[in-house]
């Protein structure tokens, strides 16, 4: 009855979306899962339990937010990079401390992957740095919360140029193939990377192999698959 609701609620509201430019998420991800999404390829929905989690984290981090404009140290929030060609990211908040400006970003998590957190994960690293590198700020904090405890950690990070041109470039090689129709090879830990584990394109990542390949050829293979139902 109102679960069945709440659920076709929460499935309906969290369609996938047409994907034309990059996310500043996307940075350092796997080109293979980027690609599939750019070109709509039919994925594993996520259960409504899984979108609902998200929202809860989204509560949290709100909570968080606020008690930052209780102390006077925001500066902005919800803060767009400014418009670039390929890519588009939202950062969480630019405060300042110390009369320094420091752009913040939230994250939330269970607390097993809490309590084994010992330095920030290199995706949300990833992340910062390009926040960093548009909005012209040398230090950054991620902030960690613990969605069943609401415990905190904290971690600097300081800009790395070096990085943050590299995270650029291997987006702007990506856009290419995606542009000219070559899937991308899998990364490197494939399958214990532990985006594999939690990919939505399993079953046509495996089925596409290791190494690169065109796009066209491979959809007409899947789709012959799908017509003789093996």
């Amino acid at each position: 009855m109102l679960k069945e609701l709440i659920d076709q609620f929460y499935s309906d509201n969290h369609k996938d979306r047409d994907q034309k430019r990059f996310y500043i998420t996307d940075a350092g991800r796997c080109g293979r899962a980027i690609f599939f999404k750019f070109k709509n390829v039919p994925r594993q929905e996520l259960e409504p339990r899984m979108l609902r989690l998200f929202d809860h984290g989204d509560y949290i981090q709100m909570q968080i937010l606020n008690s930052l404009f209780s102390l006077g140290i925001v500066r902005a929030s919800e803060i767009r990079i400014p418009p670039q060609e390929i890519i588009s990211g939202r950062a969480d908040a630019i405060i300042t401390l110390d009369n320094e400006l420091y752009v913040v970003d939230f994250k939330s998590m269970n607390s097993m992957i809490f309590k084994r957190l010992e330095e920030p994960k290199e995706e949300n690293v990833n992340q910062l740095q390009l926040y960093l590198h548009y909005f012209k700020i040398p230090k950054g904090i991620l902030l960690y919360v613990n969605k069943d405890t609401s415990d905190l950690k904290e971690f600097l990070v300081k800009y790395d140029k070096v990085k943050a041109v590299k995270l650029l470039e291997d987006l702007t090689k990506l856009k290419s193939k995606i542009d000219t129709d070559i899937v991308p090879e899998r990364i490197p830990g494939y399958p214990d990377d532990w985006q594999c584990r939690y990919c939505q394109f399993k079953s046509i990542c495996k089925t596409a192999g290791e190494k690169a390949l065109n796009w066209n050829d491979f959809r007409e293979k899947i789709e012959s698959i799908k017509e003789n139902g093996n």
